[in-house]
């Protein structure tokens, strides 16, 4: 099933982000039951080659994998999708004209401007799926990211674009581009997220976020976000070791014998 067809029976997505840039913990973090996974080209050290073992490692695996690219980059935009991503989120759209760009950037001509590569590609299983031409456009999710005070001027009109399926919001962004650097769970930036959510809600796009904890995911979905990352595999190492030692560090130490 494809991530729009997910998204569309309208129950939220909960997903994981996937920083460490490693298929074998990749591969752990699946079985923890996300909906989705996304792997970071932007800020994570991701380069294609590790995107690819990733998916590699999460092939035949029930959930959908996503990848944010390192910006909007049409060359960049294209090699995710050779590699066999169908889901993007593109950061750096902060206009119309940007955002029809991206979306040329996931077409081939005469629908956009997609170089053709039919046999070097695993999109296409090296040219073992020759259908792949025809029918990627149906199979195809992208998401751009709303990160500067720009992009949300221009939200009705960037919604508004063909080929645009939804819009991921950034918190971090946000608050920064607000003069809130550091805290994007101030009042008024969680307020300015809500109006874009419900712009894009009566656009009839999706929209999502990286939610803080399980418990703002759960409430930014009251607000109509459906693709809702609870939490990074970065996170849960960096908090599950902190706790590790928290639970000996200043305890007595047992004697030796």
């Amino acid at each position: 099933m494809t991530l729009e067809r997910r998204l569309a029976s309208g129950e939220p997505q909960y997903g994981l982000w996937l920083g460490l840039g490693n298929p074998y913990a990749a591969e752990i973090c699946t079985g923890a039951g996300a909906d989705w996974v996304l792997i970071d080209g932007q800020h994570a050290p991701n380069s294609p080659s590790t995107i690819a073992g990733q998916l590699h490692a999460l092939k035949g695996i029930p959930l959908e994998v996503v990848a944010r690219t390192p910006g909007p980059d049409p060359a960049v935009i294209g090699q995710y999708l050779d590699l066999g991503v169908r889901n993007l989120v593109i950061p750096g759209v902060d206009s119309p004209d940007r955002a029809r760009e991206v979306v040329a950037a996931t077409r081939y001509p005469p629908s956009g401007t997609r170089a053709v590569a039919s046999t070097l590609t695993r999109a296409t299983d090296f040219g073992r799926r020759p259908e792949y031409l025809r029918t990627v456009h149906d199979e195809l999710c992208i998401f751009v990211q709303i990160q500067s005070k720009e992009a949300l001027d221009s939200l009705p009109e960037i919604v508004a674009v063909p080929g645009v399926d939804g819009i991921f919001v950034s918190p971090a962004d946000i608050a920064a581009s607000m003069g809130r650097l550091g805290n994007p769970r101030d009042p008024d930036v969680r307020r300015t997220m809500s109006q874009a959510l419900d712009i894009a809600q009566r656009a009839g796009v999706y929209s999502g976020l990286y939610a803080s904890s399980p418990a703002d995911g759960l409430a930014w979905t009251v607000e109509g976000a459906s693709l809702v990352a609870i939490g990074s595999d970065v996170g849960v190492l960096q908090r599950g070791t902190r706790r590790l030692f928290q639970e000996v560090k200043g305890s007595s130490v047992p004697a030796r014998w």
